[in-house]
């Protein structure tokens, strides 16, 4: 049944309320608790129950943080890493060129600074090199190396890590395949042979842990490592910005490095967020969509290494030359991918999005943006999405999944049936590289493959609401309490409430898109709230024309800090009319 009867809302959509269940279990949060109901509604759907609120309220990384020996090779890839570390041996760090592989590659060089110790970065080029270990670089870095560290990536790299003549120690997240590549050690909590309990770790989330073994194994010996928990702000931004659960320990690792961060410690995430305009306290959504995607931007179509550079730099004008740098080329990525996203969307929309797939490729498009789009297109849809850039007879693209469809796994299937030359990934993201002529039926089999994991049964316009609120309810302690159950990001929404029956009392548009505007219930309370992009659909008109109707109203809650005035706002995410009564 639709949540206020809205089966169609000025943006197509149905809205869905809390589960029965749900609705039961924030009864009686707010019973024994004592909780606002909304935030019981939230706790309720993260699957909190009574007597547990207080834990998950306040998560302590003490509580929650794994024991780092639980995963497959960890003592070893901590003890030869010590003994480079000791014996003043030559270390080379082989880093993706994304968020995560760039704060995996800072937090190894931030620790063995502090050691007196120094290592040689190397990220390969997306273009020119592709995803991961290849033979020319690992052989150069063997021969001028004793020990190679290969982070978020390499698990799937046989032939590369067996010519570096040294050597290497995998410290990866991404889906394993039935062998491992033969090396002193293999860490990575998506190994076969893995339980799976600490699957939803990112790269950098095992980095972070191999430290904490290495940091046991010195104390045993009588001696002292750095302090590790400096180090979460690098765990925080890349667990956030390549879209692992807030789930367990993530969430503590977030909490904390968030505290971490707003110190302003660490000369390249402060350059970062000066460049990016933040003037708040950081966030999840800061991490996500202001900072992520700039130290992405090198990555994608700037110099490879620029951003795992300005994480790791300890230089304030050395980091602002670079953070200047890599948001001059995020602002062209924006325009490279605009173009490319046109033209995926209209070629989905033409092949149809009601399959359990959504997918485009065209000539020549960027191999740098195609994974952002492949976002977008999963974002409109509610399904999986492929994009991908064809270039002679190859095509490099790269996926996006939605919850409860491991498109990894997937992937990877269709490299071992030879549809792919190659693939993999984890079960929100992944990478394929494939033949011109076998395009048509490697998507025919991923979209049949994606369908017995049930994508494109979510009904992609549904839009998901924790309860009503009521203007005299969104108050800053409200807000307060709804943060404390943060932070929200992938497998943890951000909470979103419908206002019934608000009358509009204020609406000006802003700039081209945006809409501003305030309501009221006619019990006193007003609101505020901003709607981005109100314009480019039929929002922003119906709400400017609103003249005088009652509208059912959704959306995120907010503090809107302006010329140092902190008032509620409401950031609008769909509306409908309501029944005059």
């Amino acid at each position: 049944m639709a949540f206020l009867d809205v089966t169609t809302s000025l943006t197509g959509r149905r809205w869905i309320g809390p589960a029965p269940e749900v609705e039961r279990q924030a009864e009686a949060l707010v019973q024994s608790e004592h909780l606002p109901p909304a935030l019981c509604r939230v706790l309720a759907r993260r699957g909190v129950t009574e007597g547990q609120s207080g834990a998950f309220l306040e998560p302590k990384l003490q509580d929650l943080l794994p024991d780092p020996r639980s995963l497959r090779d960890m003592e070893r890839a901590a003890e030869r890493f010590l003994q480079a570390v000791k014996q003043s041996q030559r270390i080379a760090i082989f880093a993706d060129y994304d968020v995560d592989g760039g704060s995996s590659a800072a937090l190894l060089i931030d620790w063995l600074r502090q050691m007196g110790r120094e290592a040689t970065l190397y990220v390969p080029d997306r273009i020119d090199e592709g995803y991961g270990p290849n033979v020319p670089a690992m052989q150069e870095l063997g021969r001028a190396h004793d020990l190679i560290v290969c982070v978020d990536c390499g698990t799937l790299s046989h032939g590369p890590i067996e010519a570096a003549g040294c050597d290497v120690v995998i410290l990866d997240h991404h889906l394993g395949g039935e062998t491992l590549p033969d090396c002193v050690a293999v860490v990575n909590p998506n190994r076969q042979d893995e339980d799976g309990a600490l699957a939803h770790l990112c790269a950098a989330g095992v980095v972070f842990l191999m430290l904490v073994e290495a940091n046991r194994q010195m104390k045993a010996e009588g001696a002292k490592g750095p302090n590790l928990m400096d180090l979460l702000d690098l765990v925080a931004l890349a667990t956030v910005a390549d879209v692992a659960p807030l789930i367990g320990v993530n969430r503590a690792l977030v909490r904390q490095g968030l505290r971490i961060m707003a110190r302003r410690e660490r000369p390249g995430l402060a350059a970062l967020a000066d460049v990016a305009r933040m003037n708040t306290m950081p966030s999840a959504y800061h991490l996500g969509f202001l900072m992520g995607p700039r130290v992405n931007a090198g990555g994608r179509i700037g110099q490879a290494d620029l951003g795992a550079r300005l994480l790791s730099t300890a230089d304030p004008f050395e980091a602002k030359a670079m953070a200047d740098k890599l948001d001059e080329l995020n602002t062209e990525r924006r325009e490279i991918e605009g173009q490319v996203r046109a033209a995926a969307l209209a070629q989905a929309e033409e092949r149809g999005l009601e399959a359990p797939l959504v997918w485009a490729a065209g000539e020549g498009w960027h191999p740098g943006v195609v994974g952002i789009v492949a976002s977008r297109l999963k974002e409109a849809t509610n399904r999986p999405a492929i994009v991908i850039g064809m270039d002679g007879a190859e095509g490099k693209g790269s996926g996006r999944s939605v919850a409860g469809v491991d498109l990894g796994a997937a992937i990877q299937r269709l490299a071992t049936e030879g549809l792919l030359i190659k693939g993999g990934g984890h079960k929100m993201a992944a990478g394929l590289t494939v033949a011109r002529d076998k395009l048509e039926a490697a998507m025919e089999r991923l979209s049949e493959l994606l369908g017995k994991q049930g994508a494109g049964e979510g009904g992609p316009l549904d839009l998901r609401l924790d309860g009503l609120l009521m203007p005299g309810a969104a108050t800053p302690e409200l807000i307060d309490s709804l943060e404390a159950a943060g932070p929200y990001g992938a497998s943890a929404p951000a909470p979103r409430f419908a206002f019934p029956s608000q009358r509009i009392s204020f609406v000006k548009r802003i700039g081209e898109s945006h809409l501003k505007l305030a309501f009221t219930d006619g019990m006193g309370a007003k609101v505020e709230a901003i709607c981005f992009g109100a314009f480019d659909g039929p929002l922003g008109p119906a709400l400017e024309q609103h003249g005088g109707r009652p509208f059912h109203l959704a959306g995120h809650l907010e503090i809107n800090d302006w010329g140092g005035r902190k008032s509620v706002q409401l950031r609008l995410s769909d509306a409908a009319p309501a029944s005059e009564s």
